[in-house]
């Protein structure tokens, strides 16, 4: 089984801190979100994987050849960016000869049954039911229950069963070869070429699509959600560091993943804080943020924030000598 991860994109909404950091790098509850996702595929045997790269690319490409050395891995790179088929047509030719494939978006963290989904005898789709359908390709069914239609982010949607960006696709030659013909005519949605019209294709072709709903999805593509993804995780067995080392003069509020070389001294961290590697902290509180590896934290309190790598902060140091009935207000 082969996997195709497309990470080519910008992450706008997490902007300033992608400018620098591609989003699937972003670390949440202790590891960066594309670790999630290789981790996942690795359990279930998945042995072979193309990474659609772009925006930030060799970050990425530098990342997973670090820590994934003995990886049976390309990389692709989506010079143009004109959507989700777009960059699985990119990578066509090295999908040649590729009968089935899972496709899975490198900026979300699924919790699914992942065995039973590869193993699935038909095409499949991740789907979840969301509040508002129209930012998201959306799964019609018919009355057998079976899906009898793929529309990409409707005006008028007729279901609110979304598509989360895990497909298990079993006739990958009969989706490039719809990607080529969408592509070719220049048919887009919303101005790029989206991969659910190319699934669409295969449904009038008679392609059978079976559905899993995902028993969580963490869309990780806002700062709030980023956040409240990193909590939740924490919370979890198994993501917040055990076995810490005793830090100078410091309250540890547990759940809280803290990276390897962190030096902290005379503060307070936790809960839900996700901390990186060869971070130094000094006299500061941190509740419910995450902080990227190589950071510099010093004389603040930190609440619901996400600090880059390499990032400095030191807060506002005062000598005062105050007179009698004297109020100051620094807020």
């Amino acid at each position: 089984m082969k996997a195709i991860i497309p990470v080519a994109g910008v992450g706008t909404r997490l902007r300033p801190l992608t400018y620098t950091q591609p989003k699937p790098l972003i670390p949440v509850a202790g590891k960066p979100i594309i670790s999630f996702i290789i981790d996942q595929l690795l359990e279930v045997n998945v042995k072979e994987f193309v990474f659609i790269i772009g925006y930030l690319g060799e970050k990425i490409k530098h990342y997973v050849e670090q820590q994934y050395p003995d990886l049976d891995k390309v990389f692709i790179e989506q010079e143009d960016r004109e959507g989700s088929g777009h960059a699985i047509w990119t990578a066509r030719k090295a999908l040649k000869g590729v009968d089935e494939a899972i496709i899975v978006f490198g900026d979300s963290i699924l919790e699914i049954d992942l065995q039973t989904f590869v193993n699935a005898p038909t095409s499949v789709l991740a789907i979840r039911k969301v509040p508002d359908p129209r930012d998201f390709g959306i799964v019609e069914f018919g009355d057998n229950g079976k899906v009898v239609k793929l529309v990409e982010k409707p005006n008028i949607p007729k279901s609110n069963m979304a598509m989360v960006g895990l497909y298990k696709i079993k006739e990958m030659p009969l989706l490039l070869k719809a990607l080529t013909n969408i592509i070719k005519k220049n048919s887009r949605t919303g101005g790029e070429f989206p991969l659910t019209d190319a699934l669409m294709k295969l449904v009038s072709k008679g392609v059978v699509f079976n559905t899993m709903v995902v028993n969580n999805w963490y869309d990780c593509g806002k700062i709030d959600i980023l956040l409240e993804t990193n909590a939740t995780l924490l919370d979890k067995k198994g993501y917040a560091s055990a076995n810490l080392p005793l830090y100078e003069n410091s309250i540890i509020i547990n759940p809280v993943s803290i990276g390897k070389n962190c030096a902290i001294k005379n503060a307070i961290i936790g809960p839900h804080v996700t901390i990186g590697e060869n971070t130094s902290i000094e006299y500061a509180i941190i509740k419910n943020s995450i902080i990227g590896n190589y950071a510099s934290i010093k004389e603040v309190v930190l609440q619901n924030s996400v600090v880059g790598n390499d990032a400095g902060i030191t807060g506002l140091r005062q000598s005062l000598n105050i007179g009698d009935n004297t109020e100051i207000d620094f807020s």
